[in-house]
């Protein structure tokens, strides 16, 4: 390798470690803000020994879980170099394809952690942007009536910015974030030269004889010192927007040593005057610094918040193309960058229910009970599904995945079960939404498998159709005839239903079906297989496959078609589209308390005109009834 090669990587990979400092990092960089207050605020007093094992918890939490668990082991399961929950189910099923009840299992495994991850996106824009706005009580105690007005409007400008994307925004992420995460080392030093005997906090043992010395008490604070770690999941889901080796750079070499420096920071405060643990985050800067600084981590968790309404909309861009959700009107806010999408559902959702938690709620501490079972949810759902990947694709053989399942799952369950203790004072928050999401999801899978085994029941070959047109034959019309059809087999049902009512037919007929592959992306050479029917040559079966993180186009459909010899005047096609209206059975499968909401997931579904591009000056819409 030439040395300017050499050159040229070691800039691109400084370069996509900073624009990862201003992305990834947001979350569980804003966490130093309430964390340690948050510890404390579980009944334990501010002496040394237990400053010093508070310490030592939050130490060894980010490295087994956010440096060890994801830094190291997750994020080499990356689906063609993507990461987050839905990409890693993708991988376990392709691990898990000659069993039926283990896809199960994945699947619902899968939906439970991008449930959880809802959850989560809604109390993180609230927590953190309330937290940054509190510093007020301690600079400005004239102004502390203001602060839920002030983190509204912040927050409803946030939201009203995603519609543009976030590139323009972007450009800013990375400077604020890098002085973000200097200003969160720098003070850390300023007040451990002071107390250079916190360092001590290094040792396990303080943290172990601290739950030994507080017994249930000690059990509770986990349910804590697990805000110390929320984002980590973050450093997954992101990764391919940056890459693996930008996100550990960045990790090992900058983010993970300013927060132990901070953390260390507000212990060797704590220790030196215990009466700052009425917010020791703000009072470990001079009083100079304290109104850049409040300006300062209002825009880090601004930031924070943008990076995990991101992660929603692509989420659910996933869910929709995966098949776990129903279509909703996605918009592409960048020509450069295909992973940044807007979801209008999904923002105003977002956006009505933060308001609503910063409204109930009134603090970050009422809101960090309802914190941390989301997150604790969703990790456990996440070290359940590398656990397939590392036995059935890395093949590893059954002690060692025994003993990481294990391993990272005790740890998983030291947080999460704590968390379930803050059920009834908000945490039940998560899970409700969790709950619902998940319910919609199952609801949609069950109606669309059942809407797959009506099609295979009423399914008729080609050359069947073939056969009862030679018997009745119709009368030709030119043009090119596109129908869209579900199912990769058979004639399609509004193919039928046209022929049936307006007997007639286009000179060329096209199915074409759209398949969503468990990858992220598709190659090229394997995007388009055609297949010709017929005496004539006249019926064609187009399949056209996308991973889900890619945008399902129809219009690109037809130019591909061309370059592969199936030649379509676009001027002169007409699409065909089933307008399906739905009805159940008396002894339908679908349990009674389901079909009202599947038949309102259906008919609330964004069109198949707008989702998959078509140009609707060319569509005509069928009516079909299906009973289920």
């Amino acid at each position: 390798m030439s040395a300017k090669h050499t050159t040229q990587s070691k800039q691109q990979l400084a370069a996509l470690s900073l624009s990862a400092i201003g992305v990834v990092f947001g979350d569980i960089g804003t966490s130093p803000l309430y964390a340690v207050k948050e510890v404390f605020a579980s009944g334990i007093s501010t002496d040394p020994n237990h400053v010093l094992g508070v310490l030592s918890l939050i130490f060894w939490s980010l490295t087994l879980v956010v440096t060890i668990k994801y830094a190291i082991f997750i994020m080499r399961a990356d689906n063609k170099g993507e990461g987050g929950v839905m990409a890693l189910m993708a991988l376990a099923l392709n691990g898990a394809k000659s069993n039926p009840q283990r896809q199960v299992f994945l699947i619902t495994t899968g939906l439970l952690g991008a449930a959880l991850f809802y959850g989560d996106s809604i109390i993180t824009p609230a927590i953190s942007v309330l937290s940054a706005v509190e510093g007020l009580q301690i600079i400005a105690p004239k102004l502390e009536h203001y602060i839920l007005l002030i983190t509204i409007v912040v927050l409803g400008v946030l939201f009203m910015m995603q519609s543009s994307g976030t590139s323009k925004v972007g450009r800013l992420f990375a400077p604020v974030m890098v002085i973000w995460f200097a200003s969160l080392a720098v003070l850390g030093v300023i007040n451990i030269i002071k107390v250079p005997s916190v360092l001590m906090a290094v040792n396990p043992a303080y943290g172990f004889s601290l739950l030994l010395e507080l017994g249930w008490k000690g059990f509770v604070i986990m349910g804590a010192v697990v805000l110390s770690i929320t984002g980590a999941e973050a450093l997954y889901a992101d990764m391919g927007h940056f890459g693996l080796k930008p996100i550990r750079f960045a990790w090992f070499g900058f983010v993970f040593p300013a927060l132990l420096l901070n953390y260390f920071g507000q212990g060797a405060l704590l220790i030196s005057n215990p009466a700052a643990i009425e917010n020791p985050f703000y009072l470990l800067a001079p009083a100079w610094a304290l109104y850049p600084l409040l300006i300062l981590a209002t825009l880090a968790t601004v930031i924070a918040s943008q990076a995990v309404i991101s992660g929603a909309f692509s989420v659910t861009r996933q869910a929709i193309q995966l098949g776990y959700c129903p279509r909703m009107n996605i918009l592409h806010t960048s020509g450069d960058e295909m992973g940044q999408v807007y979801v209008p559902a999904v923002n105003w959702l977002l956006m009505v229910s933060v308001f609503i938690l910063v409204l109930s709620f009134q603090s970050s501490s009422s809101l960090a009970s309802a914190y941390g079972i989301a997150v604790t949810g969703t990790m456990m759902t996440t070290t359940i599904l590398a656990f397939y990947v590392i036995q059935a694709l890395w093949k590893w053989n059954k002690p060692t995945s025994i003993l990481f399942l294990s391993f990272f799952l005790s740890i998983d369950l030291a947080f999460l079960i704590p968390n379930c203790l803050k059920i009834p004072t908000g945490g039940w928050l998560p899970l409700v939404v969790g709950g619902v999401l998940f319910l919609i999801m199952t609801t949609w899978i069950k109606g669309k498998t059942l809407l797959a085994q009506y099609l295979e029941e009423k399914r008729m070959l080609f050359e069947e159709l073939e056969e009862r047109i030679k018997d009745h034959p119709l009368a030709t019309v030119e043009g090119t005839a596109i129908y869209l059809a579900r199912s990769v087999h058979g004639v399609p049902q509004v193919l039928l239903h046209n022929l049936e009512h307006n007997h007639v037919l286009h000179e060329k007929i096209v199915v074409l079906t759209i398949v969503t592959k468990e990858e992220p992306y598709v190659d090229e050479a394997h995007r388009l297989k055609i297949r010709a029917f017929g005496d004539n040559g006249n019926f064609f079966r187009v399949k056209m496959y996308f991973g889900f993180q890619e945008q399902q186009d129809v219009r690109r459909a037809l130019q591909l078609c061309c370059h592969e010899g199936l030649d379509i005047d676009q001027k002169n096609v007409s699409f065909f589209i089933g307008s399906e209206r739905l009805a159940f059975r008396r002894k339908s499968p679908m349990p009674k308390w389901r079909r009202s909401l599947f038949r309102f997931l259906t008919h609330n579904s964004s069109s198949a005109i707008e989702y998959f591009k078509i140009p609707v000056e060319r569509v005509i819409e069928l009516g079909i009834r299906i009973e289920l």
